[in-house]
């Protein structure tokens, strides 16, 4: 039995093999795999449990890792903002270039002043002789409508007018220089019949304005402070200009405010003749007086001193009294100033030559002295008329004096103190004597001039003056200063007293003018309508004569 059976099992593994592939090589491949993955899950269990590398070293590994990610991403992202503060900087510049160049590029025509200083009149008509109505300074800009022969029509910062051809560049290379000028600028916007207060400080009280900016003009702002703009010559309020990238343009003729901006604490004298400046801020009678003040003239408060102001004027610094009834301040001293202030020529070297036309090719037929200011009569372009004095006779010379060289300064102005002592009646009889004179001549600064008067209360000209005053000691004079050129004797220039006459000569050396010389350099005279009894420099124009008519 048992051998069948043996036999009767190989025939079942024959056709279990004829029927296909034995299965056995498939659980045996089954039962290793369910043995590598018992071992892996031991493996885990272990290490679970504590096995395997520490924890404290795989956390510093961790650490590490995350430490050189987090470096890595700071720089990353520190690159990132610089990269991007490069480009905000680029674009910053590129926008910045483009609004400058916006700026140019608004002018179709652009014109761009060339002077060496000062400034470029502005005309109504296109003529040397035609009205000004504005200035241009250096490197200001216009907008050239078209030209006419050696002038161009410009219009520019609200004036619309005609400036020689000669000073304006063009074309790109005044394009160029142009994009150079543009800054930051504050355009005032008031009314054109209104001014802006500028300001000493930013805050709005009375004693601190000390100018006034026009509708249109244009100042470089040097500061923003909350609510205020600083220009060079004190504040504005923002309120009332337009800050933005801009050329400078012409101003309006009203160049009054310029004047005004120069004193500091504006201080007018409001007496009729002179208020006497002191040396000392006490009332010592003759003894401390080392100048006057003329009417209308103007000073810098420097400070107070009990009822003195002390104060600079010119080239004098004195005190004055704080009186109200002969000083103004604040905006009283303003107001007056704005009525007050003249064109003037103010000479800036030691003599300058007069012609009686604006020419070189015209004579020169007198002098003038830096020690004054002359008023303006009339502008052309080179050259300015001024007024020297009226004489006794009905036409007087024309005199022109040349601006080209920079020898003299046109500007509104106001007068200022002048150097002036009184004589002291001293024991000499003589000297004495020449001393009550003067100082009664002195008495009538102030009163009019008048064409053939001899009233030293209603109006006198030149001779008719000094012929009243020497009347009064019992000195005849001659009616008319050529023939009171003959009287006396002569004297130069370096025996001249107080007292002594001095003549002065039209273009054709004719005598037209006289004055009394009060001593330290000084003459008092009957000017002109505009000056009437006035103090000036003995040489404010070249001397003729001297003569002593007393002794």
């Amino acid at each position: 039995m048992a051998d069948r059976s043996d036999y009767e099992a190989m025939l079942a593994r024959v056709r279990r093999k004829r029927r296909g592939r034995d299965p056995r090589p498939f659980l045996y491949l089954i039962a290793a795999a369910g043995l590598i993955l018992l071992v892996v899950v031991l493996v885990i269990v272990i290490r679970t449990a504590g096995g395997g590398r520490p924890e404290e070293e795989e956390t510093q590994e961790a650490v590490a890792a995350a430490n050189t990610e987090t470096t890595m991403d700071a720089e990353a992202v520190r690159q990132s903002e610089e990269a991007e503060r490069q480009r905000q900087e680029e674009e910053s510049r590129a926008a910045e270039e483009q609004a400058r160049q916006d700026v140019v590029d608004a002018y179709t025509n652009l014109g761009l002043i060339q002077i060496g200083g000062g400034y470029l009149n502005v005309r109504r008509t296109p003529a040397s002789d035609g009205d000004i109505i504005g200035k241009m300074q250096p490197n200001s800009v216009c907008e050239i409508l078209d030209q006419e022969g050696d002038w161009y029509h410009i219009s520019s910062g609200g004036v619309d007018g005609y400036i020689s051809t000669q000073f304006v560049l063009t074309g790109e290379e005044a394009r160029a220089a142009a994009l150079e000028q543009v800054q930051l600028r504050a355009i005032v916007t008031v009314s054109d019949d209104d001014s802006l207060n500028i300001r000493l400080t930013p805050s709005i009280e009375e004693s601190n304005i000390i100018g006034q900016a026009l509708a249109g003009e244009r100042y470089v702002v040097e500061d923003q402070i909350d609510g205020w703009v600083k220009i060079a010559s004190g504040y504005i309020s923002a309120d009332y200009v337009d800050v933005r990238l801009a050329l400078n343009e012409a101003r309006k003729m009203d160049l009054k405010s310029m004047a005004i901006s120069k004193y500091g604490n504006l201080l007018i004298s409001k007496v009729t003749d002179y208020l006497n400046v002191r040396e000392t801020p006490a009332d010592e009678g003759n003894n401390n007086i080392i100048g006057k003040l003329p009417s209308k003239a103007a000073a810098d408060i420097l400070g107070q001193e009990g009822d003195w102001y002390k104060i600079k004027s010119g080239s004098i610094t004195g005190y004055v009294s704080t009186n109200p009834e002969y000083v103004a301040t604040g905006q009283e001293a303003m107001d007056l100033a704005m009525n007050t202030a003249t064109l003037m020529a103010i000479v800036n070297t030691d003599k300058l030559n007069v012609r009686n036309e604006p020419s070189t090719d015209a004579g020169v037929w007198t002098q003038i002295s830096k020690e004054e200011r002359y008023p303006v009569i009339s502008q052309l372009d080179g050259w300015v008329q001024i007024e020297l004095d009226a004489g006794d006779m009905e036409d007087s010379d024309a005199a022109y004096i040349s601006t080209r060289d920079n020898n003299v300064e046109v500007r509104y102005a106001l007068d200022e103190a002048i150097k002036f002592s009184p004589l002291e009646e001293i024991a000499n009889q003589q000297a004495a004597r020449r001393a009550q004179i003067v100082n009664f001549a002195l008495k009538y600064v102030g009163n009019p001039y008048v064409w053939g008067g001899t009233s030293l209360t209603k109006g006198a000209d030149c001779s008719g003056f000094v012929q009243s005053v020497m009347k009064n000691f019992g000195i005849s004079l001659p009616r008319v200063s050529r023939d009171q050129a003959n009287s006396g004797r002569a004297v130069t220039s370096s025996q001249m007293r107080p007292g002594d006459l001095i003549f002065y000569a039209n273009s054709s050396g004719t005598v037209n003018h006289v004055a009394m010389y009060i001593g330290n350099g000084q003459i008092v005279h009957a000017a002109s309508r505009r000056s009437g009894i006035r103090i000036s420099t003995w040489n404010y124009r070249t001397p003729y004569r001297i003569r002593n008519v007393i002794d």
